[in-house]
């Protein structure tokens, strides 16, 4: 139930749906006006009108694809109609866009009929530059295809078919080479007799697998010369002259076994039947036909790939679609043909055999993936597969004389990697970096909606171990009227037996700060939470805290100073936050705690803020803010930021930071140019701002106005982790807090 209302919110919340249109130009004055509309518009529109190559120069059309559908066969829920399959092809639209930067219209046609499919996108051509076809039901849906690329000049594929197809396929040439068979001599049945699966024994045809070899079944069983029912001309192209007549007997000394059906169609005495070094992909979604523990259980020699991403070997199409639309519309192609599919498939099969980076490691949790029996196929996070994928595409539309535009591919690629702005990968990665080992972090505003939404996705990402601090009437209560499967600790310090422990320590800690032992019990039992949930982290109880949905910053960080304090070293504690846009992450310091530094505090934020980036992964370049460059102005003010500098890199040499220098001379490298002396490599990502003032008026404005998400504050110099959550943060706001207060337990 919690799941079906978290989808549901997710599609409702804020903006409804899941995709936008965002002007890439600007419309703010009366000049804009007249260039993007009436009359200056008329000037491309007549240079279309003598070219129509040149629409591609002028309009969005060369990176525009149209998700076509009519509902028909909409994932596992069958022919549910064009609108309800609306959000479907939404959500096909944010995956070309997250993983290639393809823009999207989504487009459902409401009719079964094929041939209206065919002439409403025959008559939107003009509109984009490639067509991907989408839950449209076999055997129209290869009729519709076919048409539309007779008769279309950009590229129309169907993805239910061909993608599925391209990676199983690259995951069975890795799966050959690793059992030592040529794909030449093997037999290879397939459970199926769909678009999917049609399209999987064409390609793997096309790879070298001769066609006597291969056997397709259907729910009437082996698909067979002379066969009559069920049967239609798409099926006849596999018939086999054979007396085999069921799966049970097809899969008999079989090499490979390909299910594109439905959970349990593989029996473990059909594994059992295969021949030595069985390959067995069970792509059944969500349940496969066979689990890898049953088939393992079987025989110990299989290898195997299923639709799931809780088993090694996914078969996800989100590795081929984008990539291939993307190398596609580059190259201006007429359409995809079979040498740009196969040149995907040897791409990603590729790609398994290199060696895994760090960075794909650590987003799946620090698993080490290398080339063997569990990594046929790569990660489809690995922001590799853009850069192998799409040139490969890209070359293979050039040289079957399909592309329209010829590319320098090296080029191309450099194109491609500056597509793969960090920001969008980094939360990711810190989120993973958490779930590789999650810590308890106690919440303790466990009554709140927001917390409580925060927990359960917490507790489904395993990033981290919830503790909710509370009412327990109260607690429980609203978890029941929100209707969550939440099962997580639930401390309540009316009659936590923690209590007094921690009313005697409050005591014994602040007993010269005029508490008395009464007052320390009213303080935990009763008065605040947030002093029962820093001494869960003082007395090692819980990891981390996070709390400040519901109060003000000094009603939150107070207790913490009070019971955990600062690191006896250091001067004080100092905030960061995480500025993340969409071509980048700025950190910005401090922003939240010091009012008035002196330079020794200014150099200890620097220094404090450099250790917490390398925990997440990112290596700093600190840019020490003043309104001064390098010594233009001689004032106290800019003196003392330079005077920092100098501390900074007695202390941490080894770090990138340079200052006092301006804001814009920071972040913009043509302005940075102008200072060869300066030492930072690139535009500064970490800022250390001179005072409170400039420091927070600086992020809430570039939050508010510059469209930057602020993540934070992220607390620095406390004895053990303690983080702070600002007023109206919404769930995922919560949720990315908490990997990265967990993240900083992971190092405490």
């Amino acid at each position: 139930m919690a799941k079906k209302m978290d989808a549901l919110e997710y599609h409702s919340t804020g903006r409804r749906g899941k995709i936008e249109v965002v002007s890439t130009k600007p419309c703010l004055t009366s000049r804009d006006l007249s260039l993007a509309y009436s009359p200056g518009v008329a000037e491309p529109c007549l240079e279309i009108e003598k070219n129509p190559e040149d629409a591609y120069k002028y309009t969005a059309k060369g990176n525009l694809v149209a998700v076509v559908s009519n509902g028909t066969a909409v994932l596992g829920l069958g022919n549910i109609g064009a609108l309800a399959g609306k959000p479907v092809m939404e959500g096909k639209g944010v995956l070309f866009k997250r993983f290639a930067d393809v823009d999207v219209f989504d487009l459902e046609v409401n009719s079964e009929n094929p041939d209206d499919v065919i002439k409403v996108v025959q008559l939107l051509e003009p509109t984009f530059g490639g067509i991907n076809l989408e839950d449209i039901k076999a055997p129209e849906c290869f009729y519709i295809e076919e048409e539309l690329k007779k008769t279309m000049n950009i590229p129309v594929f169907h993805d239910d078919q061909h993608g599925t197809a391209i990676i199983s396929a690259a995951g069975l040439v890795n799966a050959l080479e690793l059992v030592g068979k040529k794909i030449e001599e093997v037999r290879l049945v397939i459970n199926g007799a769909g678009a999917a699966s049609i399209s999987c024994a064409n390609l793997a045809i096309s790879l070298g697998l001769k066609r006597e070899n291969l056997i397709m079944c259907d729910t009437k069983g082996v698909i067979y010369k002379g066969r009559v029912e069920g049967m239609n001309k798409y099926k006849e192209l596999f018939a086999q002259d054979t007396a085999l007549r069921t799966l049970d007997e097809a899969v008999e000394g079989a090499d490979v076994l390909y299910g594109l059906s439905v959970k349990g169609a593989f029996t473990p005495e059909m594994v059992r039947k295969m021949a030595v070094n069985p390959i067995i992909f069970a792509m059944a979604n969500p349940d496969p036909e066979i689990t890898p523990e049953q088939a393992h259980a079987v025989r110990g020699d299989v290898l195997m790939a299923t639709g799931r991403s809780d088993y090694p070997n996914q078969v996800n199409n989100v590795l081929g679609f984008p990539f291939i639309f993307r190398g596609a519309l580059d190259v201006r192609a007429t359409g995809i043909n079979e040498e740009m599919k196969l040149a995907a498939t040897r791409a990603l099969a590729e790609l398994a055999r290199e060696e895994c980076p760090d960075s794909v490691c650590r987003a799946y949790g620090n698993v080490k993936f290398s080339f063997g029996r569990d990594y046929i196929i790569p990660k489809p996070f690995d922001p590799r597969a853009l850069l192998r994928v799409a040139p490969a595409v890209a070359k293979a539309a050039m040289e079957t004389g399909v592309a329209r535009q010829q590319i320098d591919l090296d080029k191309y690629v450099e194109q491609l990697e500056a597509l793969q702005g960090k920001s969008k990968e980094t939360m990711r990665l810190i989120i993973n970096k958490a779930k590789s080992d999650p810590k308890k972090i106690v919440f303790p505003e466990g009554d709140n909606e927001k917390i409580l939404k925060a927990a359960y996705t917490l507790i489904e990402e395993e990033i981290a171990q919830p503790i909710l601090v509370g009412s327990r009437k109260k607690v429980e209560g609203k978890i029941a009227e929100l209707g969550l499967d939440l099962n997580v600790p639930i401390i309540d310090p009316e009659e936590s037996e923690l209590t007094e422990g921690y009313a005697q320590e409050l005591y014994r800690l602040r007993q010269r700060k005029g508490v008395t032992l009464s007052e320390a019990r009213r303080i935990v039992r009763r008065k605040s939470r947030n002093h029962f949930a820093s001494m869960m982290v003082h007395m090692g109880d819980a990891d981390t805290c996070l709390s400040g949905i519901d109060s003000h910053y000094p009603e939150t960080i107070r207790p913490a100073l009070e019971v955990i304090g600062k690191q006896s070293q250091l001067a004080g504690v100092h905030g960061m936050y995480m500025m993340v846009f969409k071509k980048g992450i700025v950190f910005l310091a401090d922003t939240t705690v010091e009012i008035d530094p002196t330079a020794e505090e200014l150099a200890e934020t620097a220094l404090l803020a450099a250790e917490k980036v390398r925990l997440l992964d990112i290596e700093p370049r600190i840019a020490m803010l003043s309104f001064s460059n390098f010594g233009s102005v001689n004032n106290p003010l800019a003196i003392k930021v330079k005077k920092a500098v100098e501390i900074v890199k007695q202390k941490a040499p080894e770090l990138e930071i340079d200052g006092e220098m301006q804001a814009d001379t920071a972040v913009t490298p043509e302005l940075l140019a102008n200072y060869p002396f300066a030492t930072l490599s690139g535009p500064a990502n970490v800022l250390i701002f001179p005072d409170l003032n400039s420091g927070n008026i600086s992020y809430k404005l570039l939050h508010r106005l510059g469209g930057a998400e602020a993540i934070g504050p992220i607390l620095m110099g406390m004895k053990k982790p303690f983080h702070v959550l600002q007023r109206g943060d919404d769930v995922s706001n919560i949720v990315n807090m908490a990997a990265i207060a967990v993240v900083d337990a992971q190092s405490a």
